[in-house]
């Protein structure tokens, strides 16, 4: 249950805070006063999108806190459990911030969380009723929710998703296949010639560009050879180069080294033995370096034609690049290896097909399945709600009330093979119709109640909101809409938004929304009544003046009845 509501800088609110009762609570007041805004802010802790255009102060940010008792909900505590929250002395607390600048946190137990992780909480905490979902009790969707919520069936619903799920990849994979099979038979030749064609010029990895930086050098090769020669002939020309004169030298030093060798006490200032060995490794080095060069330029002048096979080459390549729309030979790698998957698939196309076919088939049959027993939970449970729609509604005022919930059999898809209706007739001489052509709109709030009454018993939620769910009825009906609300309230917290005296004469405890206006805003206050106020809201609600002796007479009686 909520025990407190915490509203601060939103909208008309500057700062507000409610404590609700376990039981039956009325909030009233008058149109515009501010009743929708309070439903407005719990709907941002539902996990809303929120609206930063509410934000009284834009220079403050905006909170929304709500403590929820959970000590008589274990199934709630169980799911914060699983998601590692524990509860705070019994309690939940979630929080919705809107900070200036255009952002939102929400926290659950003073943690920061997502939207979906808070509004998976919160939906197991609240249940709000507008007025919309009068409509919506009208649409396929909203009906089937209805029934799988009654058939207990959110387990299997998800399984089956799953395996649907599985089924429509598998038959998307097969289809796609055997399409692309198709068409790839009817071009089998030109795709074989393509790939034949490719495979025929043995391409390599990077040889385009390889070969454009070869045919560069070709095409500059007599000023390449020139300057080789350049580079060689100091270096190994005959019969004399740089090569042999460094030889020459190292004789000569090494001539000196054994001079000084030979004569006694004799210590040159020079060490001409380490002189030796760094021109004979400097000769070596030369030596290795004209080698190097003089290979080269053989290899240049191995294949004289070699400069017309690149070119050659290259046209061929270009060629090929251009018809397939790729930039090298790397792309062209690309389309061989994917055609010869296409012929390789032609070649097994049998086999493959027929694997597809049958993972495709048993995807299906394990989703019929689910969708078979989810069809069977929802057919006992629409025949009891049914039955206990007829029972329940039949004292608001309906007494031919005739309900049939229609469930068809139709192709599968997100949410099982099954298509919901809900056939009423009101009338003893009224054929069955779906809702929207056979009701009023007091019938369809008084179906809309029941409806609610039925699921939260079935569903065990702690709270529940009612948003003038009276509307379009009146006088013994309301009294008895108001009767299944207080019986309601036994088992869960019911919080009621209404215009009608009698009902709000039935609440445990009642509430008024008003504004107050100073010199520079107007500011919605919300009160909890004594019995004295309760009196003068209900002789206001009943005769527009909060003083009138008959009036207060009527709302003393209503209190006492209530």
């Amino acid at each position: 249950m909520i025990k407190t509501l915490l509203i601060s800088n939103y909208a008309l609110i500057s700062g507000m805070e409610i404590e609700f009762d376990s039981g039956f609570n009325i909030i009233t007041g008058e149109t515009g006063a501010g009743k929708s805004i309070i439903l407005g802010a719990l709907g941002l802790l539902l996990g809303e999108r929120a609206d930063m255009r509410v934000v009284r102060d834009t220079t403050r940010k905006s909170v929304i806190e709500a403590v929820f008792g959970i000590s008589d909900a274990p199934a709630v505590g169980s799911v914060l459990a699983e998601m590692g929250f524990e509860s705070v002395d019994g309690d939940c607390i979630l929080r919705r911030e809107l900070l200036p600048g255009g952002r939102s946190r929400a926290f659950v137990n003073d943690t920061p969380v997502t939207l979906p992780v808070l509004r998976q909480i919160a939906v197991r905490l609240i249940d709000i009723h507008s007025q919309h979902q009068n409509l919506m009790l009208a649409e396929p969707d909203y009906q089937l929710e209805i029934i799988d919520n009654l058939a207990d069936s959110a387990e299997v619903l998800e399984n089956y998703r799953r395996a649907y799920a599985v089924y429509r990849r598998c038959l998307k994979q097969y289809t796609e296949t055997r399409d692309m099979i198709r068409r790839n038979r009817d071009d089998a030749d030109y795709i074989a010639f393509q790939y034949n064609e490719l495979e025929a010029m043995d391409l390599q990895p990077g040889e385009h560009e390889a070969l454009e930086h070869e045919r560069e050098t070709l095409s500059n090769l007599d000023e390449l050879l020139d300057q080789l020669d350049r580079a060689i002939t100091p270096l190994a020309a005959e019969p004399m180069n740089v090569n042999t004169a460094i030889g020459d030298a190292v004789s000569a030093v090494e001539g000196l080294a054994m001079d000084f060798a030979d004569e006694d006490d004799a210590e040159p200032e020079i060490d001409f033995h380490n002189l030796s060995e760094r021109l004979e490794s400097v000769r070596i080095e030369l030596s290795d370096i004209a080698d190097t060069l003089m290979d080269y330029r053989e290899s240049l002048n191995a294949d004289p034609g070699r400069l017309q096979d690149v070119e050659e080459r290259l046209s061929k390549l270009y060629s090929l690049e251009t018809k397939h729309h790729v930039a090298n030979a790397d792309g062209l790698i690309a389309i061989r290896d994917r055609l010869a998957g296409q012929l390789a698939t032609l070649e097994d196309s049998d086999r493959v097909l027929s694997t597809l076919e049958v993972e495709a088939k048993r995807a299906k049959k394990a989703a019929v399945a689910l969708a078979n027993e989810l069809s069977a939970r929802r057919e006992a449970a629409a025949t009891e709600f049914a039955s206990q729609l007829r029972e329940m509604a039949s004292p608001l005022g309906m007494p031919n009330l005739r309900c049939e919930i229609s469930l068809t059999r139709c192709k599968l898809g997100p949410d099982g093979g099954d298509q919901v209706q809900f056939l009423f007739a009101f009338n003893k001489n009224q054929a069955l119709m779906p809702l929207g052509g056979a009701a009023s709109g007091g019938e369809i709030s008084r179906l809309v109640l029941t409806v609610r009454a039925i699921l939260a018993e079935r569903m065990h939620l702690p709270s529940i909101i009612f948003d003038e769910v009276d509307t379009g009825v009146s006088g013994d009906v309301a009294t008895r809409m108001a009767a299944m609300m207080a019986g309601m309230s036994r088992s869960l917290q019911v919080i009621c938004i209404t215009h009608l005296p009698g009902v709000a004469a039935m609440g445990n405890v009642h509430f008024k929304v008003y504004k107050e206006d100073d010199d520079n805003s107007t500011t919605t206050r919300i009160r909890r009544l004594d019995n004295a106020a309760r009196e003068a809201e209900l002789a206001l609600m009943l005769s527009g003046k909060p003083d009138d002796p008959g009036a207060l007479a009527a709302a003393r009686s209503m209190l006492g009845r209530g």
